[in-house]
């Protein structure tokens, strides 16, 4: 039996509970699934009517797993972690300072362009295979891709004379989005032609793509949010996302970057291998689906890839990512360089 990592709860009416230094997920007192906390990664609950019991909470605090709960729709409603994670104090004034500070407008623009090459680079690598065999779909990838790179450029001389973050943030999100436009029209081009794509909805959508792309984006935030926990970063101060009552801005900063080396590639993947996204009588993903959604996600956190000239596990990337911001905003390193991934 191969060595659980990272544990998916997806049943209804799942107990998850703790035997002889095991997390045991049992249904109607058959067991489904066990993982030693010796190997254990993370826990992700994906479906309503899992208990969880108080020994599990208990075992994978003392080890430093978290435990990730997201909705059927991929949205990320709690994660569980050692109250001391949230101790650290340094770390988290000198993120608060620099919110007011010229290192906010800094980080913003490097993160938005980040996240924009990184959509070029998809593009980039999904057009050299289809030069030949898809000269049509080719065309349209190249012409978005070049775009893209355009709004990258552009995002790093926004507002130059911006004084606060608040004043720039307008402007480098209609940026992003503008880029944004140019990468969902690449992405359209590159999916089967029996899927309807009606464009990216986030919130609320019911189409089989953008549920796929919302559920795979909710597992990947549990992940950041805990690289940014463990880094001593506040997950709800962020720079480019405003701030919210509840809503974890900085998360949604550091997400973006990975988002496509991560998520869409993933999905892209599955599709053009045949591969279906089933939906139950509400519309929303069935629970194979979500599984296999959440497995792909987390088996691309594990591939190596390169950073810093050596090859490291995307989730590894996340979490040094996380680490060099902290470091960078306590003054403790020079730069901050958000991830541009190698595809």
């Amino acid at each position: 039996m191969p060595i659980i990592e990272n544990l998916v709860v997806e049943e209804y009416g799942a107990f998850v509970g703790k035997k002889q230094g095991r997390v045991v997920v049992t249904v109607k007192d058959k067991i489904v699934a066990e993982a030693p906390l010796l190997h254990l990664q993370t826990i992700v609950v994906a479906s309503n009517g899992v208990s969880v019991s108080s020994d599990v909470l208990a075992a994978c605090c003392e080890e430093g797993i978290p435990i990730h709960f997201v909705d059927s729709r991929g949205r990320a409603y709690a994660s569980v972690y050692s109250a001391g994670l949230t101790g650290t104090v340094r770390t988290r004034r000198a993120q608060l300072k620099a919110y007011d500070e010229k290192i906010a407008l800094t980080l913003a623009r490097a993160v938005a362009r980040a996240k924009l090459q990184n959509q070029a680079g998809l593009l980039r690598y999904a057009a050299k295979y289809r030069q030949e065999s898809a000269p049509e779909v080719y065309a349209i990838l190249r012409d978005a891709m070049t775009e893209v790179l355009v709004k990258a450029d552009e995002a790093l001389r926004v507002l130059p004379e911006a004084a606060h973050i608040e004043t720039l943030r307008e402007s480098l999100l209609a940026v992003e989005g503008q880029g944004a436009q140019h990468y969902w029209r690449g992405f359209a081009a590159l999916l089967p032609k029996n899927l309807e794509w009606p464009g990216r909805t986030g919130r609320g959508a019911l189409d089989p793509v953008n549920s796929a792309l919302n559920y795979g984006y909710g597992i990947l935030y549990g992940q950041v949010e805990r690289a940014i926990v463990l880094a001593g970063l506040d997950p709800y101060a962020g720079f480019v996302h405003a701030d919210r009552p509840g809503k974890p801005s900085l998360v949604f900063d550091l997400v973006e970057p990975f988002r496509q080396p991560v998520v869409d590639r993933a999905l892209l993947n599955f599709l053009n291998k045949g591969g279906e996204i089933e939906r139950d009588d509400k519309g929303l993903l069935a629970e194979a689906s979500r599984r296999g959604l959440a497995e792909r996600v987390l088996d691309r956190l594990e591939r190596p890839t390169e950073y810093h000239d050596k090859q490291f596990g995307l989730r590894q990337i996340i979490q040094m990512q996380a680490r060099e911001l902290a470091t960078f905003l306590r003054g403790d390193r020079v730069e901050f360089e958000p991830y541009v991934a190698r595809f």
